[in-house]
């Protein structure tokens, strides 16, 4: 198989994949499953490093997320009055480099607790681990790429990665072929954000869905209460 294949296979078709397996895989736990559809918290076991090791990973995951979604997805008619390649990419680094750190941090004290802990430990299925060595080496990945960027900071690598992202998300199907020279790290990372979507929907990670939903409680009819 042709290393041009192998691209294609790996950045051109495993991300439909793992996309239409998270969207319908969570369709079908929440249709048929949903007393399965919660993040199994282990506070009862132990509270202590719950919260600040949740708080930092939840609060630096969150503007990661963003961050990506943002910064990948905005139109560029919508960037270039603004920001010039190069600063875009010096915002990402900078944004996207502090919050990355804070969510790491965060999920290593998680780490260590479900580890360390013998009742948390015996209480965890393989699933709960394999999600946290997925995140953790997702977000060491993710750190990676922000010393190798300040080695050309003239926006170039930025603005392939940005034009794969769109690619994707307009079902273009020769946007594989822009990254099929990139640096490795660059694939892992990618490589590895859409194996997550892969596995979500058998995992604790398919609770996300809810608090998107909460979004809802915004717009939602007040309640009317009628007292005896």
């Amino acid at each position: 198989m042709s290393s041009s294949t192998t691209n294609m296979l790996l950045f051109g078709v495993y991300p439909y994949i793992c996309v239409t397996i998270l969207l319908l895989g969570s369709l079908i736990r929440f249709d048929r499953e949903q007393y399965t559809w919660k993040s199994d918290s282990s506070q009862l076991l132990r509270r202590r490093q719950l919260r600040l090791g949740s708080n930092l990973f939840h609060f630096g995951i969150l503007i990661v997320i963003a961050g990506h979604f943002v910064g990948f997805l905005a139109p560029h008619w919508m960037v270039a009055p603004f920001l010039s390649a190069s600063q875009h990419q010096l915002l990402a680094m900078v944004g996207g480099g502090a919050a990355g750190i804070v969510a790491i941090v965060g999920l290593s004290i998680l780490f260590y607790r479900r580890l360390a802990d013998p009742r948390i430990r015996i209480n965890s299925a393989h699933a709960d681990i394999l999600v946290l060595v997925f995140l953790w080496v997702q977000l060491a990945l993710g750190l990676l790429t922000v010393p190798m960027s300040l080695q050309h900071m003239d926006g170039a690598m930025f603005e392939i990665l940005t034009n794969y992202v769109k690619g994707i998300v307009t079902f273009d199907t020769g946007s594989a072929a822009l990254i099929a020279t990139v640096p490795f790290v660059y694939k892992a990372h990618i490589f590895l954000g859409f194996t997550i979507f892969l596995i979500s929907p058998f995992t604790r990670l398919v609770h996300i869905w809810s608090g998107l939903a909460t979004v809802g409680y915004l717009v939602r009819p007040h309640q009317i209460v009628r007292k005896r």
